[in-house]
């Protein structure tokens, strides 16, 4: 039947399982990596950089292109990875590593506009994006791992 409840065994012990009616799982709280503003901001931000990269020669293609384009999607993904991840500990582990490709990535940025491949308007909304997503991931790592 739709919504009972069942007993479920898996490598984690008995747990109790919800059936997956559309109608009745969306009064259920989700864990999905997608309820999260910081992973969908990421997942724009990634959308916007592909674009973004494709103004790049295309000597840079499988280069600076190349590395802006992973870098954006690392983010998205680690974060993506780590909300998956059953312990809080883990959970703050892959955001420092999203925390470190946006790094990585304004690094990109930065290299793209002083080699004079990408102009600073043609960078300033997608910076404006990575500095937003970089202040979410800094705020819910600050809230996962108090001092």
């Amino acid at each position: 039947m739709w919504g009972e409840r069942k007993r479920c065994n898996d490598f984690r012990g008995p747990r109790y399982c919800l059936d997956m009616n559309p109608k009745r799982s969306m009064s259920v709280k989700s864990n999905s990596h997608r309820e999260l503003i910081v992973w969908q901001r990421a997942v724009d931000l990634a959308v916007e950089v592909n674009q973004l990269s494709r103004k790049l020669p295309s000597d840079e293609r499988f280069g600076l292109a190349l590395q802006m384009r992973s870098a954006a999607v690392s983010i998205a993904s680690n974060i993506a990875e780590g909300k998956g991840r059953y312990q809080r500990k883990d959970f703050a582990r892959f955001l420092s590593i999203a925390r470190g490709s946006s790094r990585e990535l304004d690094t990109h940025f930065v290299i793209a506009e002083r080699s004079k491949y990408l102009r600073a308007h043609d960078i300033a909304a997608a910076e404006s994006a990575l500095d937003e997503v970089g202040r979410m991931l800094t705020a819910l790592l600050r809230r996962l791992t108090p001092l």
